[in-house]
């Protein structure tokens, strides 16, 4: 009885520790495997997978601002086929036997009954106008001296709103860092 308290004694002590030692040491961590930029609203740094900073910092630029633009959405309204929902009811009579006793007293009960199903499909029926994104909408930064390469001038980038907005608040050439969503404008 002791043997056994003993060994289940050591075993919690045991599972404790290394509990306790498993957690911490790796610069990853599992609970915040995304990393997510300053100054971002989620659309550029936010939901792309990152073990270590150096990756998600590579994808960052800086330069000096020098001008800003902000590109509406643009819609145009066009037609597609209206889907709807068609059912079909269907109905068959099926034939119920019971039998009681055996032999020469053997009895044979036979009734009808009706089954319906239904059966829907989606069918065409005409067309319905909707609005369709022809260019989402976009908010540009452009920067001269582009990491610090005095050659590099005049490159567009397609930001989030938050850094459209703190670059609009920013000095023209001062130096804005930022992770850009693309290239171009």
């Amino acid at each position: 009885m002791f043997k056994r308290l003993a060994t289940a004694a050591v075993t919690a002590v045991l599972i404790a520790g290394l509990g306790a030692c498993g957690g911490g040491g790796d610069s990853y961590d599992e609970g915040s495997d995304y990393s997510v930029d300053v100054g971002q609203d989620g659309g550029s740094g936010a939901g792309k997978p990152g073990p270590d900073t150096a990756t998600t910092a590579d994808t960052s630029v800086f330069g000096l601002r020098d001008e800003v633009r902000h590109r509406a959405v643009r819609t145009t309204r066009a037609t597609r086929p209206r889907m709807t929902k068609k059912c079909t009811t269907t109905t068959r009579r099926v034939r119920h036997t019971t039998s009681t006793g055996s032999g020469t007293k053997r009895r044979t009960r036979t009734w009808y009954s009706t089954e319906h199903a239904k059966t829907c499909k989606k069918v065409r029926s005409g067309t319905e106008t909707y609005t369709r994104v022809v260019r989402p909408e976009q908010w540009c930064v452009r920067l001269d001296d582009v990491g610090g390469d005095k050659s590099r001038d005049d490159v567009w980038y397609q930001v989030t709103s938050t850094t459209y907005h703190t670059a609009v608040a920013t000095d023209q050439h001062q130096r804005l860092d930022f992770t850009p969503k693309d290239t171009g404008c």
